[in-house]
């Protein structure tokens, strides 16, 4: 059956579009290219069994719009285009590492020359930047290196905070989180909501969950529910986050010895019902459609994960007072701050330096300060543009990317201008 698809603006058809098929298992693969700017795109790779090509297309719209949303005409970080790789695969199993390796060996050209990628669902950057070096290639991002003014400085600030610990979880895998969870924050706060009052339900426990649930939890909510591939665990009297990060494993599958007494093991889809104000999709796409959206009772859903609301669900959702907020924004932080730390508007030398903190402390914090006023910023024009038009903000996230796009493209150019002689 064909993969369904989300809320998605008209588009024109992308730049490039293909599938590949491995010659040992015949598992496929695909990239699609939306868009370029300066000749360069940025999208991950996901590995999922079922995993379509019109799947990574729409994932690949989506990436375009994240790109737009967070251009700042006064950074360094310049917009790139938007792209997307899927893997038809099951992660778990024991070909996949094989499988993925095969994928970037035939993708390794569109990698080199204008494809920037990292992990997305299914994989870890670790995994790929294994399988990366494995496949002949430099990095997954080499393709951006000539847009940058000290390719070396640059390099180094990355690996620098990459190497990054808060609390026993990488800086790369909270910074995603940060952005969710002041997503959140922001729509409670237009909303008058105090967070102390607010409980939230986290469907998936891997790099963007995990560090969701952890941030809302430091942030005064109630984590009443989260849910893994082996089901939902609840307590309406709130769960010990941090434990139960401490016991998952390496797919954010939480050992249910670490499960406290007022803990309860339900069902894997009792997280759409629970008795929560926010709900938040962090695991899989197409999670919440038309035969399940009426179990919700939340009034907030944050799209953690890509595309895990289906339109004719969000139709309904909003007619009965849900509000969306889309994944085009509420998860954009992982792949801006990429971006940010490359381009130098994070990481440099004076801006890290901090009174009595360490170089890695310096660093985590001014990622998360800069998170958190990008995003608010963000939510925060999506929301007041939603109340302008009388619409959705993932309509209104389409909206401010579409008037980006054309300045984007008119100041940059869709290809790498020729090098000077």
């Amino acid at each position: 059956m064909p993969a369904p698809t989300s809320p998605q603006p008209p588009a024109a058809p992308p730049f490039l579009s293909l599938t590949w098929t491995d010659h040992v298992t015949g598992r496929r693969g695909f990239l699609v290219v939306d868009r370029l700017v300066r000749g360069v795109c940025s999208g991950g790779l996901r590995m999922r069994p079922g995993c379509t090509l019109e799947e990574v297309a729409g994932l690949a719209r989506g990436m375009t719009m994240k790109e737009a949303l967070h251009y700042d005409p006064r950074a360094r970080y310049i917009p790139l285009g938007g792209a997307k790789g899927g893997i038809d695969c099951d992660p778990r199993d024991p070909a996949a590492y094989d499988v993925l390796v095969r994928y970037l060996r035939a993708m390794r050209p569109y990698i080199a020359d204008f494809w920037t990628m990292g992990e997305d669902l299914g994989l870890t950057q670790d995994l790929v930047d294994r399988a990366a070096a494995e496949a002949g290639l430099t990095s997954c991002v080499q393709a951006v290196y000539p847009l940058l003014d000290d390719e070396a400085a640059a390099r180094r600030r990355l690996a620098d905070a990459f190497a990054v610990e808060v609390d026993g979880i990488g800086l790369d895998a909270l910074v995603g989180g940060c952005g969710v969870a002041e997503s959140v924050l922001t729509a409670l706060d237009a909303a008058g909501t105090d967070p102390a009052h607010a409980r939230v339900a986290v469907q998936g426990l891997g790099t963007m969950g995990g560090a969701t649930a952890r941030f809302l939890a430091r942030a005064g909510l109630t984590v009443v529910a989260v849910a893994d591939i082996k089901g939902t665990i609840a307590n309406p009297d709130g769960l010990d986050v941090e434990a139960l990060l401490t016991a998952r494993d390496a797919y954010g599958t939480v050992d249910r010895a670490a499960l406290r007494p007022g803990d309860r093991e339900l069902p894997d889809d009792a997280w759409l019902s629970a008795d929560a104000e926010v709900l938040v999709p962090a695991a899989v796409s197409y999670a919440v459609d038309t035969a399940n959206q009426d179990r919700i009772r939340a009034r907030w859903i944050a799209e953690a994960a890509n595309m895990p609301v289906l339109a004719d669900a969000e139709r309904l959702l909003t007619a009965r007072g849900v509000t969306v907020l889309p994944d085009v924004v509420v998860n954009s932080a992982t792949n801006a701050w990429w971006w940010w730390t490359l381009f130098g508007d994070i990481g440099t030398a004076s801006a890290s330096r901090a009174a009595g903190a360490t170089d890695g402390a310096a660093m985590a914090d001014e990622a998360f300060a800069h998170t958190r006023r990008a995003m608010r910023a963000l939510v925060g024009q999506v929301l007041a543009r939603a109340r302008r038009d009388g619409t959705t903000p993932r309509a209104a996230a389409h909206a401010l990317a579409a008037d980006r796009l054309p300045e984007i493209t008119n100041r940059f150019g869709w290809h790498r201008p020729p090098a000077t002689p």
